[in-house]
């Protein structure tokens, strides 16, 4: 076991680097620490010869619940709708142009709800397999903000724009069945056999040969990434406007507020 954060678990074994995000009682969400340690574990196995595929999973009932909201609203107290972006820009554009420039293949085992930069980070990844009881959020509306994270790009691209459309407009909440209809997710398997399944995959993939899974990456990604890096300011640069929304101030600061009620 390696160690970066507290909030991020490392473990190799075999040429399976599984990386765990690790803040259950915040439902894994990102403050910078788990941010800054998951880039850092990227690296780390990228930088490993004996590494084959990288596992991303969360511990407890959830992948990620998305951006810590309460770091979020510290930030933008101190320096205002600007905060909103540089969060995108910093923070989680460096972790997904790394998952999409590495040569290894990344699968996204989404053990519970992932919503916002968990989604984001989830589509993301080369292959996904979720849990019964996974879900899947993909716009923050109910804080006024747009989808980040590369979602806007990435979600056409996986379901067709009408229903890219629908999940980002709407913003609703979808089951692990729906998400697997859509195209969000490769495979669902039962909560108790997620683990199983995973290593199942991860071993399939060791199986081939790792130059071909390398160039087979890079020639996917000229297909359909080229471009992404842009898009990923230019929903930075959205996503400052939308915090500069006194209604994105109202809804965050009322979220706050219940949740130090609870």
């Amino acid at each position: 076991m390696t160690s970066f954060a507290e909030s991020v678990r490392y473990q190799a074994e075999d040429g399976i680097v599984t990386i765990t995000l690790d803040r259950p009682a915040a439902r894994n969400a990102f403050d910078q620490a788990m941010a800054e340690s998951l880039l850092a574990a990227l690296k780390t196995a990228e930088k490993d010869e004996a590494v084959r595929v990288i596992v991303l999973t969360g511990r407890g009932d959830a992948f990620s619940a998305g951006q810590d909201l309460h770091e979020l609203h510290a930030k933008e107290a101190q320096f205002g709708a600007q905060a909103a972006g540089d969060e995108l820009r910093q923070r989680f554009t460096p972790v997904i142009l790394r998952i999409r420039s590495m040569d290894l293949p990344v699968i996204a085992a989404v053990n519970g709800v992932a919503t916002g930069a968990g989604l984001g980070i989830a589509l993301a990844c080369d292959l996904r397999v979720a849990a019964e009881s996974a879900s899947f959020i993909c716009a923050p509306h109910g804080i006024a903000l747009i989808p980040g994270v590369g979602i806007t790009w990435l979600l056409p691209r996986l379901t067709g724009f009408g229903v890219a459309s629908e999940l980002a407009l709407l913003g609703e909440r979808i089951d692990a069945r729906r998400a697997f209809e859509l195209g969000l997710v490769n495979h669902i398997v039962a909560d108790g056999d997620l683990q199983e399944a995973i290593h199942e995959l991860a071993q399939r993939l060791i199986r081939q040969p790792a130059s071909s899974l390398a160039l087979t990456k890079r020639a996917l990604n000229r297909s359909v990434f080229a471009g992404f890096e842009h898009h990923l300011g230019y929903e930075a640069d959205l996503q400052e406007v939308a915090a500069g929304n006194d209604e994105h101030r109202n809804r965050l600061r009322a979220m706050i507020d219940r949740g130090s009620k609870r």
